[in-house]
């Protein structure tokens, strides 16, 4: 099993229901929504407002959540943060690949991103705002999860997954971000097949209205799938024929990254 892949229930294995419920409310935080109150973590959980305020409470006394008793908001502590330093998820790829991270940043003038595949999504590892950003891109910081049908880092995981592992993904329901995502899993088999000629996605719009994004992937020495590197800005700010002059570092670093990870 490779670390961080979803484990299957066993049977005869009872679930603990509390700590399932303490998870849920953990995993209702977000990077756009940092910080919540008793009723709407109540209602994105599903749980009475006496069983979340209990939960909440012994997560507090663990140290993973913090409560403003002059506001009402609860919100994630540095304990969680002290837990994800555990996490080994992305981490060697990102320890070989930030310096080119900002080195790409400064070039491009774009924020850049490092992404892996987690259980059929993109997982961000690795995020370097532009050095004067142009758009804040607050939902796609380290940790956060999108779909690999829409965003220029997800779509080139989607296209050089192996076949199986890309099957899949395309068999699950594909929300539609925005009026230019693709959904439908035949387009997006070519769209695939494309990617992976080409070496490279150039997405328009297709995650968030008026951003554009460059990707590239990254392999292993041996071959194998590691990640992928993009760029966002605004869309606009890179025009079709400029593609070749920011892609060339996303290349170059791919390059130099998979002769780099042992």
């Amino acid at each position: 099993m490779r670390p961080g892949e979803a484990i299957a229930p066993k049977p005869g294995v009872p679930l603990v229901r509390a700590l399932e419920r303490g998870v849920a409310l953990l995993r209702a935080f977000s990077a756009e929504k940092p910080n919540r109150t008793l009723t709407d973590l109540a209602q994105a959980t599903s749980l009475d407002k006496g069983t979340a305020r209990r939960l909440l409470h012994t997560l507090a006394l663990c140290g993973l959540v913090a409560h403003d008793e002059r506001t009402g908001f609860y919100a994630l502590t540095i304990g969680v943060l002290e837990l994800g330093a555990a996490v080994e998820t992305g981490r060697a790829l990102h320890e070989v690949a930030a310096p080119y991270l900002a080195e790409i940043a400064e070039t491009t003038r774009a924020t850049t991103f490092l992404w892996v595949h987690h259980e059929g999504s993109a997982l961000c590892v690795g995020r370097v705002r532009a050095p004067v950003p142009s758009v804040e891109v607050p939902w796609s910081t380290i940790g956060t999860r999108i779909p690999l049908h829409c965003g220029a880092g997800p779509r080139t995981l989607l296209a050089f997954l192996p076949a199986p592992e890309r099957e899949a993904v395309l068999a699950r329901p594909l929300p539609r971000r925005t009026p230019a995502t693709q959904t439908d899993a035949d387009q997006l088999r070519a769209e695939a097949a494309r990617i992976r000629a080409q070496g490279w996605e150039f997405a328009v719009d297709d995650f968030v209205m008026g951003l554009c994004a460059l990707g590239a992937p990254i392999f292993e020495p041996g071959g194998a799938l590691a990640g992928s590197l993009s760029i966002t800005t605004l869309t606009g700010q890179i025009a079709q024929d400029e593609v070749a002059h920011h892609l060339r570092p996303i290349l170059r670093a791919a390059a130099e990254i998979r002769a780099k990870l042992g």
